[in-house]
């Protein structure tokens, strides 16, 4: 999913999509880039389960996968929940140096 999301034409067309269901062409029109472009990066996108395809008649309408962002979502948390103990971790430690510091000018007073 990152290697994906890593080109920025993919995420460029990701952004485009947010608004909802797009037809290759109205990709194409935000883009700048070639049809061809375009649908070669929605098949990677669509290969790596960030979008999905939907025929409606002559037209393929593509959409983002919810299921995609839920596992890139979940994904972040771990790391937030990682960094969030250490960032409390390190604000008790400076609490406590503070106050070692508050209490140690006092008693030079």
């Amino acid at each position: 999913m990152f290697s994906a999301l890593a080109d920025p034409a993919r995420l460029r067309i990701v952004e485009a999509m947010k608004s909802g269901e797009c037809a290759v062409g109205d990709i194409v029109e935000r883009m700048d880039i070639h049809q061809s472009g375009v649908s070669r990066h929605l098949r990677i996108l669509t290969e790596a389960g960030i979008v999905q395809m939907r025929p409606d008649g002559q037209k393929r309408l593509y959409s983002l996968r919810k299921e995609a962002f839920d596992q890139l979502e979940a994904w972040v948390a771990g790391y937030r929940r990682h960094w969030e103990a250490r960032l409390d971790r390190f604000g008790a430690a400076l609490e406590r140096k503070h106050a070692a510091a508050k209490a140690a000018s006092r008693e030079k007073s």
